[in-house]
């Protein structure tokens, strides 16, 4: 490597730049983690409403054959 002289503001401006981004690293690692926290709680939230909406369903069907069973009681005798 030659050995060239480096305007100072040059060498200034590169090293503020470098700050820069190692300081914001652990801001974008938290904000990061926010969201995919965040992601994967209303994944959870959405699984829960559709397991209760399933069972919702299944319940219906339970109790309207229920229905139709103990209906069907009067007509044997």
């Amino acid at each position: 490597m030659a050995d060239t002289p480096v305007n100072s503001q040059i060498t200034d401006a590169v090293t503020q730049t470098n700050v820069k981004v190692v300081a914001e690293a652990p801001a974008q690692a938290i904000a990061s983690l926010y969201q995919v926290s965040s992601h994967s709680t209303g994944l959870a939230l959405q699984n829960a409403v559709h397991s209760q909406q399933v069972l919702n369903q299944i319940s219906t069907a339970v109790v309207s054959k229920a229905v139709q069973l103990i209906m069907a009681v009067g007509d044997k005798t």
